[in-house]
């Protein structure tokens, strides 16, 4: 079987058919979705679906993405994070790429999540893009290993891993890691432990090969484990059940 450990089924592509998304969630071996929030505005859609379905789960924060937006504070995260289908504070980190300037406000509010996440015992959903050294400069200076969590969409360098590594971190593969052009992508896939190895669809965006260029889905995760497995040489079998129980031990409250 299968966990997708980061998607939107929030977002417009995915919840105007989520009756089957679901379908083919089950069709494809797939048992469980995180459904990752990205503001606090429509948190709350988050939220719905992982009560409503008994597979699915949640986590709150605020995506670096997002300028104008409420700040939540340490307190609120914290409090929020007290519901039992959220498992997870994020994601949050740092993105460089789409924003310029002043961003400041960006890094404290990965400051925040992460002192929300060691206050509240759970594991934090970081995204970094263009930013690797301020995020690794930032988990240190947080004490971010005391909270634990997913690097997720990893398209960093194997260095950046093994400093996420270090930190206790486990590294998420997407579908990018299918895209003929990820070279450098694909030796990282090779070098991480698959102790502390994640897949992860990040739909409705980012669809695997051989869907790539469509709407992406928690059903095509299997392909994410499919490429791995052929990067290794290991039977497809072998990362499924090596990430189903990498995922049920950091968001601990996954049962079978």
């Amino acid at each position: 079987m299968f966990i997708d450990s980061h998607c939107h089924l929030d977002f417009p592509e995915l919840a105007n058919r989520l009756d089957e998304v679901l379908a083919r969630m089950q069709d494809n071996q797939v048992t469980h979705a995180l459904c990752v929030s990205v503001n606090m505005q429509d948190f709350p859609r988050v939220l719905a679906l992982a009560e409503a379905h008994t597979h699915l789960y949640a986590s709150v924060g605020v995506h670096p993405d997002y300028p104008d937006v409420t700040e939540p504070s340490v307190e609120e995260l914290v409090r929020v994070a007290q519901h039992p289908k959220i498992v997870a504070i994020g994601e949050t980190g740092l993105d460089y790429y789409r924003l310029t300037g002043d961003l400041e406000w960006q890094r404290q509010r990965f400051r925040n999540h992460i002192q929300a996440a060691i206050k509240c015992s759970k594991p934090l959903i970081i995204h970094t893009r263009s930013a690797a050294e301020d995020t690794i400069r930032l988990m240190q200076e947080e004490g971010a290993d005391k909270a634990g969590g997913v690097m997720h969409c990893f398209t960093e360098s194997w260095e950046v891993a093994q400093a996420a590594l270090d930190f206790g971190f486990y590294i998420s593969f997407s579908g990018i890691v299918t895209f003929k052009n990820a070279k450098a992508l694909k030796e990282v896939a090779q070098k991480v432990p698959l102790e502390r190895m994640l897949i992860e669809t990040d739909s409705p965006y980012l669809a695997p090969v051989p869907f790539r260029g469509k709407t992406n889905e928690p059903g095509f995760v299997k392909h994410v484990a499919e490429e791995i497995a052929r990067l290794r040489n290991c039977d497809v079998d072998t990362i499924a059940q090596q990430t189903t129980n990498n995922f049920i031990k950091l968001f601990n409250k996954i049962g079978n």
